[in-house]
């Protein structure tokens, strides 16, 4: 069947719905996952790529030996926490892991015993669909503009912005020279250093970086990589620096909930510094709608 025909039937069935049960077919047309096998979604394949690289670098928990600050936080959460990062394994990839022993998603409740109860996973990546929600649906048209990932780690807020967005120009800062190293080698070989850089930075260290940027992103940046007095002193330069009106933050979990973790949240005022946007999170139904509403946009006054 061509294009043409195929419309032709799409309309005929449309016209044969009940009007009061159209809205619905549209919403699901729009916004449903029950199409994506029969559509051929060319970045979403380059994205899983870049992930099939990476895992190839990396222990299962995608966290190095030298992250020994993340390591011991993780340990000291309050339920049994497994770091598994989201763009590297979607759900699929942790069931098959866990069926094949390689993983597990429970944890024995006492020694010897049957009794198990869910481990906790937190991940300090966006899952492609994530990226999808956030490069097509959160974010404005980005033409012309600069996007700056705090803590880039494996780069997916890049890779991510570079195909699903029209950025100018996306920067990744990073601290730790392994994530950098590994950054630059999926920038050379799927060939995005026309827009992407990578920086080896602390971000304390980009103030003029901060004052150019239209689009900042943070997702679980500081509270598992720094001790709390770095976390407080680089919110504060963030607060100071990233000042452009009408720039645009996203971050994860919401800065209410980073601050108040920080018990900061007289020290660092953002009441004069940035408004939240409200986000439709129930029309995007392609992932977890728990983790889609940890997802908060702001916009700097």
């Amino acid at each position: 069947m061509n294009c043409s025909d195929a419309r032709k039937e799409i309309l005929r069935i449309v016209s044969q719905v009940e009007p009061r049960e159209l809205p619905s077919l549209l919403e699901w047309l729009k916004h449903s996952d029950d199409l994506d096998d029969c559509i051929h979604d060319n970045n979403k394949v380059i994205l899983k790529s870049i992930a099939d690289d990476l895992r190839s670098c990396l222990p299962l928990e995608a966290v190095l030996s030298s992250e020994s600050l993340t390591i011991q936080k993780t340990m000291q959460n309050p339920r049994p926490t497994v770091h598994v990062d989201a763009f590297l394994y979607d759900d699929k990839a942790v069931d098959a892991l866990c069926e094949e022993g390689k993983m597990s998603s429970n944890y024995c409740l006492g020694c010897g015993s049957h009794s198990t109860a869910p481990l906790d996973f937190i991940s300090h990546s966006f899952s492609i669909p994530e990226l999808q929600f956030i490069f097509q649906q959160v974010l404005p048209d980005l033409t012309g503009r600069l996007v700056v990932d705090v803590g880039s780690r494996l780069g997916a807020v890049l890779y991510g912005g570079y195909l699903y967005s029209s950025a100018a120009r996306l920067v990744g800062v990073e601290i730790s020279t392994e994530f950098v190293h590994l950054q630059n080698m999926a920038v050379e070989k799927y060939g995005f250093s026309d827009r992407i850089e990578v920086i080896h930075a602390d971000i304390c260290s980009q103030v003029s970086l901060l004052q150019e940027t239209d689009v900042l992103i943070m997702n679980n940046v500081f509270e598992y990589f720094l001790h709390p007095s770095d976390q407080i002193k680089a919110w504060d330069c963030i607060r100071q620096h990233f000042r452009k009106r009408e720039a645009l933050l996203l971050t994860v979990p919401s800065i209410r909930d980073s601050l108040t973790k920080l018990k900061i949240n007289n020290v660092v005022d953002i009441s004069g510094w940035v408004e939240e946007v409200c986000l439709n999170y129930d029309k995007y139904r392609k992932c977890d709608p728990d983790s889609l509403k940890e997802i908060h946009l702001y916009r700097v006054l």
